[in-house]
């Protein structure tokens, strides 16, 4: 029989270590509850790093919408010839790469559909030109279905794709395209990307050879609890072995213009109870996970702040531009300004402070 939510919590806050079963009991709560979760999450956070709400100001650069995978849950990807298909050459990634400069990030992050017609040297290459547009910016690009797609168009191994990659002037590694790592969910959801344990592998080397990366969950789709928290579980694990995650960033499924949720495969994405308790339970279940963060294209600036209260101590970036989330059909997901992050943390009574990468503070740190 399970004991009561009081001493589960109780006990966490203690140093407990949730099992993938304790989640469930968690990310399957409803009323009240609810908020006790939240705010033994808030706890957690306030211990671990203070009350210090961070931000990265990063710019995407989306290079093409062409992708082999058309993931279910995904609005942006399109096949090559469809309308609104787009791949742009070098010269204009340049010029994005230059606006990018002048706007004054510290990290550009390169995000495009996983063309049929890519190799490692595309990648290569586009990592070379926003390097010499750019230099001394964090690139943050390629997620492990990335990886593992243009090594095996190249004929080399993950590990030497990522090696290369890394020479070009790769910063760090993308943890997207996890999405949930549950086959039984990918075969539904992004049946062409690649398997649980090829993401796991990947991640794997690129953290063992000093490359940091993101770890994302992507929740709201088709999945369950335990689906979730055995996503979870698989992040600790390596985190564990590694210690290679600089964050969490969790990623609420907007399902409007979807394949999936127009054949009727998913629902109108997570509730905002799911938000909540999405927030709340990483932060009690990665106990070796430092941040959390809230993105405010996906949720908006509300649940943002909210998520805030839930454990999350990060905002994310100020994006410029976010093109997937847009067209996937979240509104006003292009750009926030550090002003408007700053009113969100004094709200709450918390510092807001602009970091890097890989969250090293950065000396000046009051918005404009």
């Amino acid at each position: 029989m399970a004991y009561p939510l009081h001493d589960l919590l109780d006990d966490v806050l203690a140093g407990h270590r949730l099992t993938e079963e304790e989640a469930v009991r968690l990310l399957s709560t409803r009323g009240r509850d609810v908020w006790k979760i939240a705010a033994a999450a808030d706890e957690l956070r306030e211990r671990k790093v203070g009350d210090v709400v961070t931000y990265v100001r990063n710019q995407n650069i989306h290079v093409t919408n062409i992708c082999k995978n058309r993931c279910g849950f995904c609005g942006f990807g399109r096949r090559a010839g469809d309308p609104g298909a787009f791949r742009d050459d070098l010269d204009t990634v340049r010029e994005k790469a230059r606006i990018a400069r002048d706007h004054d990030v510290t990290e550009i992050c390169i995000l495009s559909g996983v063309h049929p017609d890519y190799t490692l040297d595309s990648y290569i290459d586009l990592i070379r030109c926003v390097r010499e547009e750019a230099p001394g910016v964090d690139i943050h690009t390629a997620s492990p279905d990335e990886i593992a797609w243009a090594a095996e168009r190249s004929g080399v191994s993950t590990e030497e794709a990522l090696e290369r990659l890394r020479d070009a002037g790769l910063g760090t590694l993308q943890g997207t395209a996890a999405e949930i790592l549950v086959d039984d969910v990918r075969r539904v959801i992004c049946p062409n990307k690649c398997d649980t344990a090829t993401w796991v592998r990947v991640i794997k080397e690129a953290h063992r050879m000093g490359i940091r990366s993101t770890a994302t969950i992507m929740y709201g789709s088709c999945e369950s609890e335990a689906d979730r928290a055995r996503h979870l579980g698989i992040l600790r694990e390596i985190q564990d072995e590694t210690g290679g995650f600089t964050e969490l960033v969790p990623l609420s499924y907007l399902y409007e213009n979807t394949p999936l949720y127009r054949q009727g495969l998913a629902p109108a994405g997570a509730t905002g109870r799911e938000d909540l308790l999405l927030f709340a339970v990483a932060r009690l279940f990665l106990d070796n996970f430092d941040h959390i963060q809230i993105s405010w294209g996906k949720v908006g600036t509300k649940m943002a702040e909210l998520g805030l209260l839930a454990g999350g101590d990060d905002l994310g970036g100020t994006m410029f531009c976010d093109d997937v989330s847009v067209d996937a059909g979240a509104e006003d997901a292009d750009y926030l300004d550090p002003s408007e992050m700053r009113r969100i943390a004094e709200d709450l009574g918390r510092t807001l402070r602009q970091r890097t990468t890989r969250y090293e503070i950065v000396a000046s740190t009051t918005p404009d």
